[in-house]
C-alpha cells in the first residue's frame, strides 16, 4: 500500500472515528491499539483539548474531534488528487476512485462499468459504496465518495452535476399480468391490482405517498418492502404491479421477464439519474471514471428502451 503524506496521528483520529473504538481500528490498521491511543493522546495534548469522549462502549467524536476529522478527510481528498495529477503529468491514467451507487444499480450498469473500465484502464482501481439517493450528497461533501450516481439528486451549489436524465414513472409487470398489455396506465388501474410497494426511505416512494396517498391506502393484497429484489420477484410472478423507473428493473426489462408501462397521470412527474461530483472540482482520473460511468448508464436505458420499443424489422 502506497504511504500517505497524512501524518499517523491523524490517519489514526479518521480510523478510530469510523471504527467506533480503538481496538477494532487497531484490527482494521494492523496497528498496535496502544500505539495509537498513544498518538491521539498527542495531538490532544499538543491541541489542549479532547478529540473523543471515551465512553464504555467505545470512542465518540467531540465537536473539536468533528472539526478535526473535516481537516483530515480534505486532506486527505487533496492528497489523492495531487498524486492522480502528478500521474497524469506523467502521461499515466492511474489512481483509485471512490464510487457511491445505489442498490439497483448493482444489477443494471454497475456490472459493465467496471468491466469497460479494467479493460481500458487496468491501472485504475474502485471502490464501490452502497447506499440511499439521500446520503449521496454526504458521501461527496465528506470525501467517502469522488463521484455519485444517484437518483433524483437535489440541486446544490456544492456539487456539480456532469450528467442527467430523467426517468418516467411506469408499472412494471410480468408479461402475463392483466396491465401487461396497456400503452399506458392510471396509477388508479395499477391500484385496482395488488401492489408491491418499495420502502418508505425511497424518494420514489416517498413521491407516491405525497401525490397518491388516498389510491394506495385503499390498494388490496399490497405488499411493502426495503428489497428491491423481492419487489421485481413479486413481480415476475404475474399477480403485482411495482411502480418504479426503467432503471431500477433494467436486466428483467432487457430480458423480457418483466415489462414497462409508463403512467399517464398528469402528476406523475419523471425520476431522475444524475451523475455527480464536488463542485470544487476533481482531477483526471475521477473524470475518466464518470466518463465511462456515463456511457454505461445511458447503454444500459438506450437497452430496456430498445427492448421496450423494438426498431421495425428491415421491409
Amino acid at each position: 500500500m502506497r504511504p500517505s503524506f497524512v501524518p499517523a496521528a491523524l490517519r489514526y483520529v479518521d480510523q478510530v472515528a469510523r471504527s467506533g473504538s480503538i481496538q477494532q481500528a487497531s484490527r482494521e490498521l494492523r496497528v498496535a491499539a496502544s500505539a495509537i491511543d498513544r498518538q491521539i493522546l498527542l495531538l490532544e495534548q499538543d491541541l489542549g483539548v479532547p478529540l473523543f469522549e471515551r465512553r464504555p462502549r467505545g470512542m465518540q467524536l467531540t465537536a473539536s474531534g468533528e472539526a478535526i476529522l473535516g481537516l483530515i478527510r480534505r486532506w486527505r481528498i487533496d492528497e489523492r488528487r495531487a498524486i492522480a495529477e502528478i500521474r497524469r503529468l506523467q502521461g499515466v491514467q492511474q489512481g483509485h476512485v471512490q464510487l457511491f451507487a445505489m442498490d439497483s444499480h448493482t444489477t443494471s450498469f454497475l456490472p459493465r462499468l467496471v468491466d469497460r473500465l479494467a479493460q481500458a484502464h487496468p491501472l485504475v482501481s474502485l471502490d464501490i459504496e452502497i447506499g440511499s439517493p439521500d446520503e449521496a450528497p454526504a458521501a461527496l461533501l465528506a470525501g467517502r465518495a469522488d463521484v455519485a450516481v444517484a437518483f433524483n439528486l437535489p440541486p446544490r451549489r456544492d456539487l456539480q452535476v456532469l450528467w442527467r436524465e430523467d426517468l418516467p414513472i411506469g408499472c412494471v409487470v410480468a408479461p402475463s399480468h392483466p396491465l401487461a398489455g396497456a400503452r399506458s396506465v392510471s396509477m388508479q388501474e395499477i391500484c385496482a391490482h395488488p401492489v408491491a410497494l418499495q420502502s418508505k426511505a425511497l424518494a420514489i416512494r416517498r413521491f407516491l405517498e405525497a401525490q397518491y396517498s388516498w389510491l394506495l391506502a385503499g390498494a388490496k393484497g399490497q405488499v411493502e418492502s426495503n428489497s428491491l429484489q423481492l419487489v421485481k420477484l413479486l413481480a415476475c410472478s404475474g399477480r403485482y404491479a411495482v411502480v418504479t423507473s426503467e432503471l431500477d428493473a433494467a436486466p428483467e426489462l432487457i430480458s423480457g421477464a418483466l415489462v414497462f408501462v409508463p403512467v399517464r397521470d398528469t402528476g406523475a412527474e419523471p425520476q431522475t439519474i444524475s451523475i455527480a461530483v464536488e463542485a470544487k472540482g476533481v482531477d483526471s482520473v475521477v473524470r475518466l471514471v464518470a466518463q465511462h460511468l456515463t456511457e454505461a448508464v445511458a447503454a444500459c436505458l438506450a437497452e430496456v428502451r430498445a427492448a421496450r420499443d423494438p426498431a421495425p424489422a428491415p421491409g
